[in-house]
């Protein structure tokens, strides 16, 4: 029996493109096909109304017609195919077809960073979100140029990072946490790898060394543009989770530190690995 849903001029993605005899046709959905977080969950059968700037998007800027495919994923159950309803001048309706992938799992890593200039620590927020970041801590130093961070922002930067990246879930954004609270509220068995420029002279510790020796949940801790204090770094040292790596022989800045860093892990313990 033919579908009755439009798609009879559409063959799945994993079906071979052409068969013979039969001119090739392409995938469904198409890759090419919109795709939008929204704060709500989702669920085969339903519908949703987009207003706002991701209608403005989906209407002016990408110019869908009536039955047009979009991609919608909630941070909830996963990732789903929709098709564009009724459309006004500011909003339109978006028709749920079904579930295209349930919520990925997510490795267990944790990206501990003092906040660093705006612009600098908008796309250190992206990039960890495209590596597959669980969480998100913003961490303030003695050093830190910058004592204040919007996390409606930082979601904001995150969310795009995971449209585009095609995340089916979003990292948790922590508030901004003292160093000594976090030193002091960090979990039992969550190793705590940190960065320490003091190790750069090739005296041993690299990240790349230390991983198959500490394996299971983890977090890097990332400091200011201006390193740690003597005393920060001895408190850190002190913590009984603490792992004092080096990444290499340069001093990275600090937003390159931090993407090194989570890099190495993911290609490692998390999901490069598999």
């Amino acid at each position: 029996m033919e579908p009755c849903d439009g798609r009879r001029n559409w063959t799945s993605a994993s079906s071979p493109a052409k068969t013979a005899g039969m001119t090739a046709t392409p995938a469904w959905p198409p890759r090419s096909a919109p795709r939008l977080f929204v704060d709500q969950p989702l669920n085969e059968g339903g519908s949703l109304r987009i207003e706002g700037n991701q209608a403005h998007y989906l209407l002016n800027v990408m110019r869908l017609t009536e039955g047009a495919a979009v991609k919608l994923f909630d941070d909830i159950s996963g990732e789903y195919l929709g098709r564009v309803g009724a459309r006004g001048k500011r909003d339109l309706m978006i028709e749920i077809e079904g579930l295209t992938r349930p919520r990925e799992a997510v490795p267990d890593f944790w990206l501990c960073a003092a906040p660093i200039k705006k612009a600098r620590f908008d796309f250190l927020a992206e990039k960890a979100c495209e590596l597959g970041v669980a969480r998100f801590v913003p961490v303030l130093t003695d050093r830190a140029v910058v004592d204040k961070v919007k996390d409606d922002r930082l979601r904001g930067t995150m969310i795009e990072a995971a449209e585009q990246c095609e995340r089916t879930a979003l990292p948790e954004i922590a508030p901004l946490t003292r160093l000594d609270a976090l030193l002091k509220a960090w979990p039992e068995g969550r190793h705590l790898f940190f960065a320490d420029e003091r190790l750069h002279d090739g005296s041993g510790g690299s990240l790349a060394a230390k991983l198959a020796a500490h394996l299971g949940p983890a977090g890097v801790l990332i400091g200011p543009e201006g390193g740690f204090t003597d005393a920060e770094n001895a408190a850190i040292r002190a913590h009984p989770a603490a792992v004092p790596v080096s990444l290499g022989p340069r001093i990275l800045r600090a937003e390159t530190a931090a993407i090194t860093a989570t890099a190495v892990w993911m290609a490692a313990n998390g999901d490069w690995s598999t």
